[in-house]
């Protein structure tokens, strides 16, 4: 049969190694090949290209009209980002060439447009880039190759915007059966607002507990996805790193100097795309025993381009110093720690080991929060540890500072 023909059919890019693909970015050249593989001589009408990236979003909601009426609402949305044509083989003269037998390849490329949307996929939308060849033959379907490539679009930490220390602060009267328990404060500061995957996050944090009951401070690293389409919008939130604090006795007061709360290999931020966005945040609450949770959020965006070992760091090094002295926490440490180890921050394990995260979900609506969904890319598995922040996540348990009254 003529189908049979065909031995093999497929796309191939270059820089692919047997471990991995290789990762675009926005400008960049796409390069490659397609390899066709004749087992006798064959016909062909042509050999197209095509490549496509595309952002899309879908979901559905269930409305009511009435007691026994209901019907299901769907939004959908779709930006064509990438969109590329190209014909690698058309006859001469007349309708169709033949082909000898044996491997053909057809090289090909194209330049990516200069911005670009980060590869994702989520629950009700993604982002996807992808080759496809088609094999046109007379009175023979056509055959496909489809080939999906990475793009990593980057996010420099290093900005005066990122490198800004985050702080707040909130109260809340603690009330049980109507009665006044107390007033409980919290404020928050974290050194600067970027950070990138493997990174390590040290809260500073005041808890004030003037309340007759105790609390229980905790932290945790929250991503946001989303997604919007004719006017409306759906969020999904999952909960991809935290900590928990010990609890605050009546009248007492709890101080975190520094702790450590590490990015895990997570996807980054997405905050240009018209059909759906990826943020994260900070959130620092105190469960109050009878009353709602007391929350903070701190805005973070989680980048590709590590802190700089020159130039932009000396200056969050020297905003960090003044951060540490307003906390009364003192200079910089001398000796920090090591960075973090390879594999610490790409281990299987660790990306498993998330899908139990000891955050306990809360219950109430402004913190509710499901299972850890992650955009992970491949691209994280590959590159080297980021690069070590000067701080120390773990400084001396003997620091202390006076009352802070101005946050």
């Amino acid at each position: 049969m003529l189908f049979d023909k065909v031995k093999a059919f497929s796309v191939q890019l270059d820089g692919a190694t047997a471990g991995a693909e290789p990762v675009f970015s926005g400008g960049q050249t796409v390069a490659g090949r397609v390899l066709l593989e004749l087992a006798s001589a064959m016909r062909v009408g042509a050999l197209r290209l095509r490549a496509r990236g595309r952002a899309h979003v879908h979901w559905t909601e269930s409305r009511s009209a009435g007691s026994s009426t209901a019907y299901t609402q769907s939004y959908s949305e779709r930006v064509e980002v990438v969109s590329h044509r190209a014909t690698l083989l058309a006859p001469d003269t007349g309708e169709t060439t033949t082909l000898p037998p044996g491997r053909h390849e057809f090289l090909f490329s194209f330049q990516l447009p200069p911005t670009l949307v980060t590869s994702f996929e989520g629950k009700h939308g993604s982002v996807r880039y992808c080759i496809k060849a088609t094999l046109h033959r007379p009175w023979i379907p056509a055959r496909r190759a489809r080939k999906v490539f990475t793009v990593i679009e980057p996010v420099d930490i290093n900005t005066p915007a990122l490198l800004a220390p985050q702080a707040g602060a909130q109260e809340k009267v603690a009330r049980s059966w109507y009665r006044n328990r107390g007033l409980v404060s919290l404020s928050a500061k974290i050194d600067r607002k970027g950070y990138t995957p493997g990174e390590v996050i040290p809260v500073f944090a005041e808890i004030d507990n003037s309340s007759t009951r105790p609390v229980l401070p905790r932290a945790a690293v929250v991503q946001t996805q989303t997604f919007l389409a004719r006017g409306a919008r759906k969020q999904k939130q999952a909960v991809v790193a935290s900590l928990a604090g010990e609890p605050v006795g009546p009248g007492q007061r709890a101080l975190w100097q520094g702790r450590a709360l590490r990015i895990p290999p997570v996807g980054p931020s997405i905050l240009h795309c018209r059909v759906l966005h990826v943020d994260y945040a900070l959130k620092v609450c105190v469960d109050i025993p009878g009353t709602s949770k007391l929350l903070l959020e701190l805005p973070l965006v989680i980048g590709t381009i590590p802190l700089h070992p020159f130039g932009s760091r000396s200056s969050s090094v020297g905003s960090h110093a003044s951060f540490l002295l307003d906390w009364g926490l003192g200079a910089l440490p001398e000796r920090p720690e090591a960075p973090p180890e390879y594999s610490e921050v790409v281990a299987d394990t660790e990306a498993a080991a998330l899908g139990q995260s000891p955050f306990p979900l809360p219950q109430a609506p402004d913190m509710s929060l499901e299972g850890p969904f992650f955009a992970y890319f491949q691209e994280f598995r590959y590159r080297p540890p980021p690069l070590y922040s000067e701080e120390d996540p773990n400084p001396p348990s003997g620091a202390t500072r006076p009352r802070c009254t101005t946050c």
